[in-house]
């Protein structure tokens, strides 16, 4: 597997979580991308607003654009893959005890 696919499949599976993590399971790309940075997973603004409109192509999430800002929520679908129930190829897998 090539290095730009591990980067995309480990940044799409961060904002996953991020947005899971989120009260009401939304939040800016901004917030997202600083969340993700948490995790130890640093992506620029425009990588995140990429990330989230292929995340949106697959159903799992949500995108609303208000002003300068994409505002994302999290689908029930991409809450399975959060939690392991659901694989789709593109995001990395969830291994046991993650």
């Amino acid at each position: 597997m090539a290095l730009i696919d591990i980067k995309n499949e480990h940044q799409r599976r961060s904002i996953l979580t991020a947005l899971s993590a989120m009260v009401g399971f939304g939040a800016n790309h901004s917030m997202v991308r600083d969340t993700c940075a948490r995790f130890g997973v640093k992506m620029s603004s425009d990588t995140v607003k990429t990330q989230l409109n292929w995340l949106e192509e697959q159903g799992l999430v949500s995108v609303e654009q208000q002003g300068d800002y994409l505002i994302a929520e999290l689908k029930s679908r991409g809450q399975d893959v959060v939690d392991g129930l659901t694989n789709v190829p593109g995001i990395k897998r969830s291994r046991a005890g993650e």
